[in-house]
């Protein structure tokens, strides 16, 4: 028996392509085409009522639109799209114009591959390593994916930002709120940013990017003034409590933007800060004593947890007792909540969760670059973050919560 009974396809000796990759692309291309004819032989039944005076159907098959091909994650697909005709004679008889729903006008691209350009980007590939990628990924056949998609890519997600910032709140009420002030390695117009960073817990229970913007090292003017344009903005309800790290700045200005918002220190920073005043042989006894803090079922048995730490460690390393003695309230605030939500309250790893696929990003960009830029690149990653963010543990009990319910130790007071 020949090779060529064997094998119909192109040999792979000889083939200058993948041939699953063709078997794949072929698969597709008829895949399409019989989609498309089902979508147009459905349209026209959905509009086989609309005739004429003589009883002559207005919408009508007439050959097909032009070649053209559709980029996809397998190559290049060629298209040969059915025409529709309307045969009305006047506006009155004309219906809606037939517009392919698979494969909209003037589409060159599926998808997901639109998809994949920012997604590469934000991941780290530079627009220099751009062609090579595309590719490997595509074949050498894909065409109109060069760098500069990403450039034109990057100025409208800078026109998004630019536009979110601006975006009212009048509807927003956020529950609880989480604020970091995180520092990228990235240099913005020859200076280390430190971009403030709002998230939120809405009445639904899901969780929203509310402010991302650069400020001068969390000093207190600087989250004064983020804060300030979110009231301006419509957020006229007080949170019921933030969570965040020791930044002194915050804590001043939430003070007098949203006075009736409580303070919940983040348990991670403060761990981390306390650690950092005991010798490395007494960090792990120490870290299982502090878990045994915001462990704890009840407050009171938080205070006896707390009291045991101080007792152990005040006296050898008194740096260590006093970091952790004085946010004793602010550390323990979260059992003035429902339970259900501890596990939410007691840090702010929401924005350290986020924020770890930025620095993988600005890791890789050398040297400085504009200020919009760098926070519109954050913005886009925090975005696609964002898509993965689980909801608020029993919803029901936020709603308990802003209708005024009291809750001891994180179980509802009776009225």
């Amino acid at each position: 028996m020949s090779d060529a009974t064997r094998f119909p396809g192109p040999r792979p000796e000889t083939s200058t392509s993948d041939a699953l990759t063709e078997i794949l692309r072929e698969g597709a291309r008829r895949l399409l085409t019989t989609a498309l004819e089902a979508e147009v032989n459905a349209y026209l039944a959905q509009h086989a009522d609309l005739c004429d005076q003589q009883g002559h159907r207005l919408l009508v098959r007439n050959g097909y639109l032009p070649h053209r091909e559709i980029q996809t994650g397998i190559g290049p697909i060629p298209v040969r799209q059915p025409r529709v005709e309307d045969r009305g004679t006047s506006p009155a008889d004309r219906c809606i114009r037939f517009s392919s729903k698979i494969v909209p006008p003037y589409v060159r691209k599926a998808r997901s591959l639109e998809a994949a350009i920012p997604w590469l980007y934000l991941r780290g590939i530079s627009t220099g390593d751009f062609s090579e990628a595309l590719s490997a990924l595509l074949g050498p056949d894909a065409t109109g994916l060069s760098a500069s998609t990403v450039v034109r890519l990057k100025q409208l997600w800078l026109e998004e930002y630019e536009g979110w910032k601006k975006r009212s709140l009048k509807e927003k009420r956020y529950v609880y709120l989480w604020v970091d002030g995180v520092y990228l390695s990235v240099r913005l117009e020859n200076a280390r940013p430190c971009v403030l960073v709002v998230i939120g817990a809405t009445e639904d229970g899901r969780k929203e990017l509310v402010a991302l913007e650069d400020g001068e090292r969390e000093s207190e003017q600087s989250w004064y003034e983020l804060l300030w344009d979110l009231k301006n903005r419509g957020l006229s309800i007080d949170p019921e409590v933030a969570v965040g790290d020791g930044a002194l700045g915050f804590w001043k200005a939430v003070s007098k933007v949203f006075p009736k918002t409580r303070r919940q220190r983040c348990w991670v920073h403060k761990t981390a800060n306390v650690l950092n005043h005991l010798p490395k042989g007494q960090q792990s006894h120490a870290k299982r004593e502090l878990q045994q803090i915001w462990m704890a079922a009840t407050r009171s048995e938080a205070y006896r947890a707390f009291d045991r730490f101080l007792e152990t460690y005040g006296t050898k390393y008194p740096k260590a007792a006093q970091c952790l003695s004085k946010d004793r309230e602010a550390l323990l605030c979260f059992y003035d909540f429902p339970a259900e939500h501890w596990v939410h309250l007691r840090t702010s790893n929401p924005i350290e969760s986020a924020f770890a696929t930025v620095r993988l990003r600005t890791d890789k960009t050398k040297g400085a670059g504009s200020r919009l830029a760098g926070l519109s690149m954050a913005f886009k990653l925090v975005q696609a973050a964002a898509k993965y963010w689980r909801l608020l543990h029993s919803v029901e009990r936020i709603k308990e919560l802003i209708s005024g319910a009291t809750f001891k130790d994180g179980i509802k007071v009776a009225a």
